[in-house]
């Protein structure tokens, strides 16, 4: 099969790709490569250095199916510049989804986020509940999602709400939850948890793959799909890592209002089968810093990076 992937040089993006090529599809990408390019060259790989802004026809040519990954990524992100976040969101969606139906695209896999939903107090976080968005990255989730549904009777669309993604990738982020509290404990022997009691949903990368994956192999009714396994409040994140690294826990009375929950049953029922967790993650991302396989430096912040090289 003959794929599509923008933002492939992501931290989703590289692990996404790499797993594509074993499952022997023919990968195109299409990334700006803000944060470097870590995908190993190979005959069945084709990666243009582009903005998604810059979207051609060229990259669509017989294409099988397009997974949509290229955004700016959260909310402290979005903030730096509304403006370049309303664009490259939700703006060029139209122009994306509209040359994937030109060329004969059969499915357009978009990667939105399970914060859409906002502030929630149901236990069972479902996709017919409504979205109530508290941040501009939000908002732009929200658009881009309700203008490829539009489409959906040209093309089958699936909207994958992801939790909060941790674990290993080779463009790694230290600005994850689980990421960044692994990052602390091991090089600070401390976590610094705000708050602690707000919930949050986690899936790890691995498993995220493996739901794309998923949509790419089945024919699967088109809509929104939460991808989300493990509420955990922060403070219980913490507590968890600090079971597999020496740490201190330092709580902070700092107000986050952001805590919500998923419930991925929807997936689980279309046969989607859940294999990695939260610890296996820490565990992963503990053992590649002691090996000295990682390190967590300023390309590992979105917002410090594109702060530090003033990307507009």
């Amino acid at each position: 099969m003959k794929i599509l992937v923008t933002g492939g040089c992501g931290y989703v993006g590289s692990k996404l790709v790499n797993g594509l090529i074993s499952d022997d599809h023919k990968i195109k990408v299409v990334d700006s490569q803000w944060f470097g390019n870590y995908l190993i060259s190979n005959k069945n790989l084709e990666i243009f250095r582009e903005d998604i802004r810059d979207i051609n026809e060229n990259h669509f040519k017989d294409i099988d199916t397009v997974i949509h990954l290229a955004n700016i990524a959260n909310d402290p992100s979005v903030e730096l510049n509304p403006n370049l976040s309303w664009d490259v969101n939700v703006v060029q969606s139209i122009k994306i989804i509209e040359l994937a139906i030109k060329f004969n695209v059969k499915k357009f896999i978009y990667a939105s986020s399970g914060s859409v939903y906002g502030v929630k107090e149901e236990d069972e976080v479902v996709e017919d509940l409504s979205l109530v968005p508290i941040s501009i990255y939000n908002k732009t989730k929200i658009a881009a999602e309700r203008i490829f549904l539009s489409y959906a009777d040209k093309i089958n669309v699936y909207n994958i709400r992801p939790a909060t993604v941790c674990g290993l990738s080779p463009r790694m982020r230290f600005d994850l939850t689980v990421n960044m509290f692994v990052s602390q404990a091991f090089n600070n022997k401390q976590i610094s948890v705000n708050g602690g009691n707000q919930i949050r949903p986690n899936i790890h990368i691995d498993d995220l793959v493996n739901v794309y994956r998923h949509f790419i192999i089945n024919n699967l009714p088109t809509g929104p799909y939460n991808a989300g396994f493990e509420n955990l409040s922060i403070l219980e994140i913490a507590n968890i890592i600090k079971k597999i690294i020496p740490c201190e826990i330092k709580i902070n009375n700092v107000t986050d209002i952001r805590s919500y929950r998923l419930s991925s049953k929807k997936l689980l029922k279309t046969g989607f089968v859940k294999k990695y967790n939260v610890s296996s993650a820490v565990q992963e991302i503990y053992s590649s810093f002691t090996e000295g396989h990682i390190e967590d430096n300023d390309s590992c912040h979105t917002v410090l990076w594109m702060k530090k090289n003033s990307i507009k």
